[in-house]
């Protein structure tokens, strides 16, 4: 649980120093529950989030705040797990639709996979590997769904199997899809990680399978952290969600990482929760197919972008709004 102070209100400095102190006994805290415990818009709270970045005094990272440190930090599960909630629920559903019936398949550690296994869990005849606690919790009930875990040696800060013995364990193996998700994702570095050990395992993960899915949230993208674990040329398909219209960054890599050849899948959630059930969400899928030849993809395909059903997605407003679907139809176009 964050540990906070409700206010009725307060000014920017007492504000800013609210944010620094709750940041400071959580480690990290989500702008949405920053926002409800100064009692403010996220907008107010983003921009304060900002102005404490530029004095140093933390880090904007995944939908939040961190502590500062840069490549080198890392927030434990119980910290990402409160972060990007709604946009984790609704990739994870337009992830599950992308498995099929008798698969086998890898899925790696991480809040957004462990999301994409509870849906998983209704697929008939499934093989999930995976060197996840979580992710294996998550199927162990499931019928007729077999798990397969790694060896290795336990990470406790995300509950996940690393160092030889789970890479050893992986040689050999073939799949036909790896889903994975990662601290940062840029269209130069590709996926990457802020640590060592996860980002070897992910890297053996990936060599298991034919096709590479990246699951990653719009806070992201743009984000470059210590440790590449999948360079952009080996990406078959991003499943993420739909940036806001403030968030030119997230669209500007959206734009270069297709432009790289990553088929791109976007979900957009207007609700979502923190575990159990999954949480029913307003969803769209929007794909941008592969420019040209790559790794594993069927040649021939079209540079259109295709839209799938939309179920209750509301039409851009205001000038930011305006540009960004310019520039979303301007890949349509392509």
């Amino acid at each position: 649980m964050v540990v906070g102070v409700t206010v009725s209100f307060v000014f920017a400095a007492e504000r800013r120093q609210l944010i620094l102190e709750m940041v400071r006994a959580n480690g990290a805290v989500s702008l949405r529950e920053l926002a409800r415990v100064v009692q403010t818009s996220e907008v107010t709270v983003r921009r304060d989030v900002r102005a404490l970045e530029a004095e140093g005094l933390l880090d904007r990272r995944h939908g939040g705040a961190v502590l500062p440190g840069g490549f080198t930090r890392e927030s434990g599960f119980p910290q990402k797990s409160h972060l990007a909630t709604a946009e984790k629920t609704a990739i994870a559903d337009l992830a599950a639709s992308l498995v099929e019936e008798g698969e086998a398949i890898v899925v790696g550690a991480g809040t957004t996979t462990q999301e994409l296994a509870r849906r998983l869990a209704r697929v008939p005849g499934l093989t999930v590997v995976t060197n996840s606690l979580l992710v294996a919790q998550a199927l162990a009930h499931a019928n007729r769904v077999e798990v397969v875990m790694t060896g290795g040696t336990l990470r406790g800060s995300n509950y996940a199997l690393v160092g030889s013995g789970a890479e050893q364990s992986l040689q050999g193996l073939r799949v036909s899809k790896a889903f994975l998700s990662g601290s940062g994702l840029t269209a130069e570095r590709g996926l990457s990680t802020s640590n060592m050990l996860s980002a070897s395992v992910d890297r053996a993960l990936v060599q298991a399978a034919a096709e590479v899915v990246v699951l990653a949230d719009h806070t992201k993208l743009g984000t470059d952290t210590m440790f590449q674990t999948v360079p952009t040329d080996v990406i078959t398909r991003l499943v993420t969600d739909d940036p806001p219209g403030h968030d030119d960054r997230a669209v500007t890599e959206l734009q270069a990482l297709a432009d790289q050849g990553v088929q791109i899948s976007v979900a957009g959630a207007s609700g979502g929760g923190t575990g159990g059930d999954p949480v029913p969400a307003r969803q769209s899928r929007r794909d941008m197919p592969l420019p040209g030849p790559r790794r594993n993809q069927v040649h021939g395909t079209g540079p259109q972008l295709r839209t799938a059903t939309v179920l209750g997605e509301q039409p851009p407003t205001g000038e930011r709004e305006r540009e960004r679907a310019a520039r979303v139809a301007d890949l349509r176009r392509r």
